[in-house]
């Protein structure tokens, strides 16, 4: 077939198109080539007026990388910074600015926690030596750094390098206001990154002036104070503008280890380290050594408080309650604040004695070295905490912070929900026989099995063979299932701590704290009812105001458990006490119900028991988690529990245990005199607890304290006014006590 010329032409056009399209584009690339050529030949023509060489382009070179570098840390550092300035967020200045006075139950004053403002003593009130002394122990370029002390870091870095350990601190006074003020003390890089910025927030938004007078009203220095005045009032019995050389110095050394160098705790620690600070003061130019010859030669003696029983422990978690409700706004604005407490003086020097004296005597024969107690009433109100043997050798509290494993004290948990479910009864006969889930088998103390049983005697005897075969029947046949219900009614009990789901979790293999257990075991005691341990019983503002109370605002008990279900558990404890392994726990002639506990290589011993009167629990062990010798709950912890206990009833009206019928035995007052010392002596009479108060008694006591209250605050408003000047209120003859707390006037 022949093409006609038409489309020959066509062709042919298209062909001249293409041609010019290439021509086009092979035309724009050229030149665009000769202007972008054109274009570096005139850049590099101005370049080359700046042409350097030599030592000058490398200088320019390290000011370039130098430029890079900044610009990449300013943007870390801004990025570090921000966690640092949003603990600012809030209003710093006031945020821990809460200043309590802790009474007892009774009204006594026991103690305070918080920061105390006493604007009356201004800086420059403080003896120039004692600021001196300070500054020159803690920080003696203050006045000349911005925050952050880059020669005296360096310094310190330099010679802890060379002593290979810890000697000489590198943190400027701003630094360690900014921890007290916004951080914890962690030893953490990230803490320590926060401390630099906050120091450096600080310098800007406050005086030199400022940040000295808040360090020096803000650091913590031992004895449950705060701030040098309040320091020297505990330590010396005196204002800190009327505290002499010596003592000033003693003062000051406590910035570095509060704990370490309290002189009522260690006083040739305390001496040791104010001559150290003598020591700087002259090595720091401010004093001579013939101005500090006499200071060294009569060291400062503080006030005797060796006899002092403290309840630190306890202040240091009701504490913690405390700013706890003060976050969820239920006291107000106010910060200025007095606290009544669940706490029993007398119940809590008992606790103290007890638990020291039997640790003393027969610690080093099962070689435990450390132990923790909890004393409440069933209704959760906390009346006494150990927390360890000795408060200023450690602050840590072993009755809420540390976590070990209760052993065959979680044990009653487990037969708990075995009843709940209605299969078993004390009398239920089960089978104490070997018993794997996977390739885990438990075996019982002494490595033998009892076979059949009732529930009762299984948990007396404290199989665990038998608490792992109620977790898989409490499952219905499904051990996982059974572990779940199991945790199910601990948490319903007030436990809060993860509860792991291994297999050894019914015979106690996962770690709670003794407060914790000491509250679960409170439901045994009120018949199915629960309420979270508390400490705080009363709260009163600067003005002597009511602005909470436990029975009013505080959490209600639940009835979380059936009453008959637990009438039938608490006679199986009433069983472990009088028949079974917590035979050293038995009262006379008082119903209590327990359980003991002993973990794997006897690293933990519990008891854990309770009456119609009080809950407890004890602990003992090792912090550093090595074994005992040989010792179980059913050793040392019920022979606490049981003198703690015989004291804590006796002279009281006996309550009986929902459910139980009242024992037959001695009255109480036949039970004051069975009271033994650890060293099997009878107690002296005089030891004996104080008769108290009935519940009854105590609220129509209270009751006519708040009616005197009402009446003396209708008075007061119907008075004259108060004139400051003279310090009288109405009649000219009548005087009156101005008082100034946390810069509020009042008159007492």
């Amino acid at each position: 077939m022949t093409q006609g010329p038409g489309s020959s032409r066509f062709r042919k056009r298209i062909a001249r198109a293409l041609l010019a399209f290439d021509a086009w584009i092979d035309s724009s690339l050229f030149d665009g080539n000769q202007r972008l050529r054109q274009a570096y030949q005139g850049f590099a023509a101005r370049m080359d007026r700046w042409h350097v060489s030599g030592w000058r382009r490398w200088l320019i070179e390290l000011l370039c990388e130098a430029l890079t570098l900044g610009l990449g840390g300013a943007i870390a550092a801004l990025a570090l910074a921000i966690p640092a300035f949003q603990e600012t967020s809030d209003d710093w200045l006031k945020k821990q600015d809460l200043a309590i006075t802790f009474i007892d139950r009774n009204g006594n004053v026991v103690g305070r926690r918080g920061i105390l403002h006493d604007d009356s003593l201004q800086l420059e009130q403080y003896p120039d030596y004692l600021v001196h002394a300070v500054l020159a122990t803690e920080d003696r370029r203050f006045y000349e750094h911005f925050g952050i002390d880059v020669f005296g870091t360096l310094r310190a870095i330099t010679i802890n390098a060379r002593s290979s350990t810890v000697v000489q601190g590198g943190s400027s006074i701003t630094q360690q206001l900014a921890k007290n003020l916004f951080l914890s003390n962690e030893r953490t890089i990230e803490r320590k990154i926060k401390e630099a910025f906050l120091a450096l927030w600080l310098e800007s938004h406050l005086s030199k002036r400022q940040i000295l007078t808040l360090y020096l009203d803000r650091a913590y220095l031992g004895g449950g104070t705060f701030g040098v005045q309040a320091a020297a009032q505990f330590y010396f019995g005196k204002s800190a503008r009327d505290v002499t050389l010596a003592e000033a110095a003693m003062l000051a050394g406590l910035f570095k280890a509060p704990t370490k160098y309290a002189p009522h705790i260690n006083l040739p620690a305390a001496r040791a380290r104010a001559s150290d600070v003598l020591n700087n003061l002259v090595e720091a130019g401010y004093l001579t050594e013939g101005q500090i010859y006499a200071a060294r030669k009569n060291p400062a003696t503080p006030v005797d408080r060796k006899q002092d029983i403290t309840p630190d422990y306890y202040l240091d978690w009701a504490f913690e309650e405390v700013k706890r409700l003060a976050d969820e706004k239920k006291l107000g604005t106010d910060r200025v604040l007095t606290v009544k407490t669940a706490l029993d003086m007398n119940l809590q020097r008992r606790a103290d004695t007890t638990v020291e004296t039997v640790l003393r005597e027969d610690g080093v024969a099962f070689r435990a070295k450390q132990g923790a107690a909890v004393i409440l009433d069933p209704d959760g109100a906390v009346r006494a905490m150990v927390g360890g043997r000795d408060y200023g050798a450690s602050q840590f509290n072993r009755a809420t912070e540390a976590l070990r494993q209760p052993g065959s004290s979680f044990k009653p948990f487990v037969y708990l929900t075995a009843l709940m479910t209605g299969k078993f009864h004390p009398n239920t006969i089960v089978v104490d026989s070997p018993v794997c889930i996977g390739n885990w088998c438990p075996h019982n103390f002494g490595n033998t099995f009892a076979g059949a049983v009732p529930l009762a005697t299984a948990l007396a005897r404290s199989l665990n063979t038998v608490a792992v075969k109620l977790s898989i029947a409490i499952g219905d046949g499904s051990p996982k299932l059974g572990r779940a219900r199991i945790v199910e009614t601990a948490r319903k009990m007030g436990i809060t701590s993860p509860l792991e789901d291994t297999v050894s979790l019914p015979i106690g293999a996962d770690a709670l704290t003794v407060l914790e257990m000491g509250s679960a075991y409170s439901t045994f005691a009120t018949g199915g009812k629960h309420t979270p341990p508390y400490a705080t019983l009363e709260v009163k503002n600067s003005r002597g105001d009511v602005i909470y109370r436990a029975d009013r605002d505080g959490p209600r008990p639940q009835q979380v458990i059936n009453p008959a279900t637990i009438a039938e558990m608490d006679g199986m404890l009433i069983n472990d006490v009088e028949a079974g392994t917590g035979r050293a726990a038995k009262l006379d002639g008082i119903r209590a119900g327990g359980k003991t506990g002993t973990t794997n290589a006897y690293r933990d011993a519990w008891f854990i028991g309770f009456t119609g009167n009080y809950v407890g629990a004890v602990w003992l062990g090792n912090d550093d988690y090595t074994s005992t010798n040989n010792m179980t709950g059913g050793t040392l912890p019920a022979k606490i529990w049981h003198e703690i206990m015989t004291y804590a009833h006796s002279g009281i009206e006996l309550k009986p245990l929902p459910g139980q019928p009242v024992p037959v035995g001695p009255p109480p007052e036949a039970a004051v005199a069975l009271v033994s010392s650890a060293n099997g002596q009878v107690a002296d009479p005089a030891a004996q607890r104080p008769t108290t108060l009935s519940r009854s008694s105590v609220e129509a006591i209270t009751g006519i304290e708040d009616m005197i209250h009402n009446v003396e605050r209708k008075r007061a408003a119907l008075a004259p006014p108060v004139s400051l000047a003279s310090g009288s209120v109405g009649d000219p003859g009548a005087t009156n006590r101005v008082i100034s707390i946390g810069g509020r006037v009042g008159v007492e």
